[in-house]
């Protein structure tokens, strides 16, 4: 082998040429570009969180309908993701990483200047098609650039654009909507898109042309998934608006499982299937997927949750929101080549096993929260959750994608994402309805039990006694008092919401531990 090619890597005859004519030092400009790439694409997944509340002002939304900014996003890259592996066969690696990110730049510029929600939901789908496209290449360029060996660490320092993504996204969009308004959220990730083109075009690999055999697109299996995807979330959406056992309910689930049924189906017969169902017969890998699935419902949901707690309940600005959380994200960046040099030296599932631990002793923790909780113990909560995220995803993507040979290292890239995706948008969407769900159970039992007691009729009777500077002794028709009861009432049963929402992530992560056991071993062929 060349000195120009390090010893020890297994990758594609394109990877090779970039490295007898880049030298060793391809591999750093090989991980700018996909750290860029996915800083970019990663971005606007937790931007919009902070910018939620004022989405909803501005175009009147409710809870089911803005939900969709962060599901739709998540929706759409789940499904482009199964795409990956048939795109590096046909134009390859390079013109598949410029278009995706072409159109992921369209459509942050589109979200930016949407005139109504339909509109701004449209962008997010958009963006984050493009986004999931460019997620497992990434994965896929730098699983192959370093030694066998070093996986682990190469895991941990791309995961390091992935991170910082998340970290400083509500950060960088408090600042934004503070100072400029919401719309600037959709446009902070195109200077990185400008950027990552060009580099892209110089620096990512051609497709591999001894692959004379191009498979055809698995369009039914495209379209079945997409289906089922969007069925379902839409039925688990509109639940609660619609009535759970309304004929338009059941009919989308009854849509949704079907496809699901015909999609396994499908994949098991077609010859070329949009996902290689026979990577989980890989005992490793399949364990690696349910944590993977899980753990993109965590990781998203305590995403979705958090800062709407501090904005809607504490009643703090987007910036400081985003500043409150940026300390634990910048910690998790640190953490990741830590864990994934970890990884290296120990076998994966412990560490999984220890991040799993802390993220959902994290997560017990914040089950206490309410609108005095301490600033300062959130911020120490979060910093747990996110060390054990970082202690997570280097090693999982390790474990798994070690148990496959390299000629299925795209499709578990691929499916890996598409997993982690699938969690989350499950994950936003469920506990969304949840919150909104237990808020209204909540407020209805308070209503029941508080309004006409004693201690409430004395509580009102002071409020209206302060607001005339005289006593009365008895309840007048004053509606500040009873709105300020109302309030209280609804603020109570929110926190008691959040509060619960925290609480199923915890237990989640614990019931999590089961498979991660089963993450033993090396590759073992089916």
């Amino acid at each position: 082998m060349s000195a120009r090619i390090p010893q020890g890597i297994e990758a594609t005859p394109p990877i090779i040429a970039m490295f007898e004519t880049f030298g060793p030092s391809y591999v750093w400009f090989a991980v700018t570009t996909s750290m860029l790439a996915s800083f970019a694409t990663l971005l606007p997944a937790t931007i919009i969180n902070v910018a939620i509340p004022e989405v909803m002002g501005s175009f009147g939304l409710g809870q089911d309908q803005a939900q969709w900014l962060a599901t739709g996003f998540l929706a759409a890259g789940t499904v482009t993701m199964l795409m990956t592996s048939y795109c590096i066969d046909v134009i390859g690696l390079r013109l598949t990483f410029v278009i995706a990110m072409t159109i992921f730049l369209l459509g942050s510029i589109m979200g930016g200047l949407a005139p109504n929600q339909e509109v701004l939901i449209a962008s997010r789908v958009i963006t984050g098609a493009a986004a999931g496209i460019i997620s497992p290449l990434a994965m896929v360029i730098n699983f192959q650039i370093f030694p066998v060996h070093r996986r682990g660490f190469a895991m941990g320092i791309f995961g390091i654009g992935t991170i910082l993504a998340p970290a400083l996204g509500p950060t960088l969009g408090g600042i934004l909507i503070d100072n400029f308004g919401w719309r600037y959220v959709f446009f902070v990730a195109v200077p990185f898109s400008i950027i990552t083109i060009p580099l892209a075009m110089i620096f990512m690999p051609d497709r591999d042309k001894t692959k004379t055999d191009i498979p055809k697109f698995d369009w039914a299996g495209f379209l079945l998934a997409s289906i089922f995807l969007s069925t379902l979330l839409a039925a688990l959406s509109s639940g609660v608006r619609e009535g759970w056992q309304s004929d338009y309910i059941i009919s989308l689930f009854a849509v949704a499982l079907f496809s699901f049924v015909l999609f396994i189906w499908w994949e098991n017969t077609v010859k070329n299937p949009i996902l290689e169902l026979k990577i989980f017969l890989y005992g490793r890998f399949l364990a690696a997927a349910i944590v993977t699935l899980i753990v993109g419902f965590g990781l998203y949901g305590s995403t979705y949750l958090l800062p709407l707690f501090l904005q809607t309940l504490q009643g703090i600005m987007p910036t400081d929101s985003g500043l409150l959380m940026l300390p634990a994200g910048l910690a998790m960046a640190v953490f990741f080549p830590i864990a994934g040099a970890l990884s290296d030296r120990y076998e994966p599932r412990y560490i999984i096993i220890c991040g799993l631990l802390l993220f959902a002793f994290s997560s017990w923790l914040m089950r206490s929260v309410d609108v005095n909780t301490a600033y300062a113990s959130i911020l120490v909560w979060a910093l747990i959750g996110r060390i054990g995220l970082a202690l997570i995803f280097p090693s999982l993507n390790v474990a798994s994608l070690n148990s496959l040979p390299p000629s299925l290292i795209s499709q578990g890239s691929a499916a890996i994402n598409f997993l982690r995706q699938l969690g989350g948008a499950f994950g936003v969407n469920y506990l969304s309805i949840f919150l909104s769900n237990r808020t209204n159970n909540y407020a209805h039992q308070f209503n029941e039990t508080q309004v006409m007691s004693p201690a409430t009729i004395e509580l009102l009777i002071n409020i209206q006694d302060r607001m005339f500077a005289q006593h009365f002794g008895f309840i007048m028709e004053f509606p500040a008092s009873f709105a300020f009861l109302s309030s209280t009432i609804l603020s109570q049963a929110s926190t008691m919401a959040f509060r619960e929402g925290f609480l199923v992530i915890a237990i989640v992560f614990f019931v999590t531990i089961i498979p991660t056991w089963y993450m033993r071993g090396s590759r073992k062929r089916p």
